[in-house]
């Protein structure tokens, strides 16, 4: 029985890397164009010209499709389609309602602000990640994380996070997640 409920809460947890396909052959998009940083416009040090919020910041896609264009606005051609919901993306640059992301694996492209949500997501990088009890490498191991899962963050530690999907909810390391800057705090 334990073991059957064991692997109902993995099965749970088991995600898939897909997720963002080419919307064709890609160029290697340019370098964030000069833009983004308003002419005449004073943009703090690590702070966005539009928002005035932390460069770079993690947020997540809102819906369930959102296309990356190669620069900020309509008229510019679309290079990916993102199609999970809650994935995590780092906005690199800001520019009027357009906000430069990346994914996990570096590519990216412009999005509309309205597409992207501020609730703060990770996505699993280690395969098998142990979601356990409490911030310890000893605590009790709730269930497993394949690699590709997606789950929202609640709190991170020095050296953990603590995440929740499907119900569940428990502490992994940082180093397992992608969306969460090694050096991050909050709660």
């Amino acid at each position: 029985m334990r073991q059957a409920m064991f692997a109902l809460m993995t099965m749970a947890w088991a995600g898939f890397a897909g997720g963002v396909a080419p919307a064709q052959t890609v160029e290697e998009p340019p370098a964030v164009p000069a833009a983004a940083r308003p002419a005449g416009k004073d943009c703090p040090p690590g702070l966005g010209c539009v928002t005035r919020r932390p460069l770079p910041r993690y947020v997540s896609l809102k819906g369930a499709e959102a296309r990356a264009r190669r620069g900020p606005g309509a008229d510019h051609r679309v290079d990916w389609i993102y199609q999970r919901p809650g994935l995590p993306l780092k906005v690199t640059a800001e520019y009027e309602n357009w906000r430069r992301v990346e994914d996990a694996e570096g590519v990216g492209g412009w999005m509309h602000y309205a597409l992207l949500s501020p609730t703060r997501t990770a996505m699993v990088v280690q395969d098998l990640a142990e979601l356990r009890s409490a911030p310890d490498p000893g605590a009790a191991v709730l269930a497993r994380a394949e690699t590709g899962v997606i789950a929202r963050i609640h709190e991170c530690r020095p050296d953990w996070c603590r995440i929740s999907r499907d119900g569940l909810r428990g502490w992994v390391p940082k180093t397992a997640l992608w969306g969460v800057d090694p050096q991050e705090t909050f709660d």
